[in-house]
């Protein structure tokens, strides 16, 4: 009996595995992509060569400039804003060539934003050049949510920085070129090039050259 029923599942899932076969499956999600990302190109300021995966939240990409042979995975949430409670901004970020950003980050910008050329993202990393309010008393007396917006200053990042998983860089910060900042680290001040780096807030462990 047990066989006649192996035989009957065998002769009822085989058929389906065959038509959602994990390489058809893959087939699919990358001719998906790719028609994803001729549409989703065209929302940038400036796009060449970019590979985005489905989905992409994407805000005021007219603000956004990219590299070629950019990659977006799943999910990345893009965000320029122009206006928020009143105020303008004058946003900007810019993305160099061979920028892969892993699954589930966050850049947000209101003031300005450069990523370099051959940096490497990992997943949920946040990136934002502001926060909502300043830290004074007056700020406090409102709701997070009903505080206006606030930078200190830009952030960028330089050439060939690897941001491992979880990681946070706040406004006003720079990363020099060559260094790798650990998994949830959380950076708060700029970072020489070449340099490892960890923690919360982050701090040098190791100086590469």
């Amino acid at each position: 009996m047990k066989q006649i029923i192996k035989k009957t599942l065998s002769s009822i899932l085989y058929p389906a595995y065959v038509v959602f076969s994990p390489r058809l499956v893959d087939w699919f999600n990358t001719r998906r992509n790719l028609l994803y990302s001729m549409w989703k190109v065209n929302e940038f300021k400036q796009a060449e060569n970019v590979y985005i995966h489905y989905p992409l939240n994407l805000q005021g990409g007219k603000y956004i400039k990219l590299g070629n042979n950019v990659g977006f995975d799943q999910r990345l949430r893009l965000e320029a804003f122009d206006k928020f409670l009143g105020d303008n901004f004058s946003p900007e970020i810019i993305i160099g060539d061979q920028v892969l950003i892993q699954k589930d980050c966050h850049i947000g910008a209101i003031n300005k934003i450069i990523i370099g050329n051959n940096v490497l993202i990992a997943s949920k990393v946040y990136i934002s050049d502001h926060s909502h309010g300043e830290i004074t008393v007056e700020a406090l007396l409102l709701p997070p949510a009903k505080r206006k917006l606030y930078s200190k200053g830009p952030v960028i990042i330089e050439d060939n920085v690897w941001l491992g998983e979880g990681v946070v860089v706040l406004p006003n910060v720079t990363i020099g070129e060559n260094s790798i900042v650990g998994a949830n680290s959380v950076v708060t001040k700029s970072i020489p090039k070449n340099c490892v780096v960890a923690g919360n807030p982050a701090k040098i462990i190791r100086q590469l050259i």
